[in-house]
């Protein structure tokens, strides 16, 4: 059961990292799924190009495709409804954070 309930928390936390660092630059899934193991996630391919697709389709991302040595790889960036989504959660996350440290 804990691992259900922390797996549906850290998918959320996902998310805000993707949209922070398409905020910052473009980026891919391998790039993307190798920040994420730097900040302890076991993210796979499985879940993040999907998780990545699905927030595209949400309007979250944009997606460009780039040919890198005769492979097409896809790159996201932020959108304007992505950066309003991005800035409401570092302010929810900010009071909640604050709350967790009194």
């Amino acid at each position: 059961m804990k691992e259900k309930i922390l797996r549906r928390v850290f998918l959320g936390f996902i998310q805000i990292h993707i949209l922070y660092h398409a905020k910052k630059d473009p980026i891919y899934g391998s790039w993307m799924i190798e920040e994420l193991k730097n900040h302890g996630y076991k993210a796979s391919p499985g879940l993040i190009y999907p998780m990545l697709s699905k927030m595209e389709k949400e309007g979250l991302l944009f997606r460009s495709n780039k040919n890198i040595n005769g492979r097409i790889r896809k790159f996201y960036s932020i959108t304007e409804l992505g950066e309003e989504v991005l800035k409401e959660a570092y302010v929810k996350a900010e009071s909640l954070f604050g709350e967790i440290h009194e």
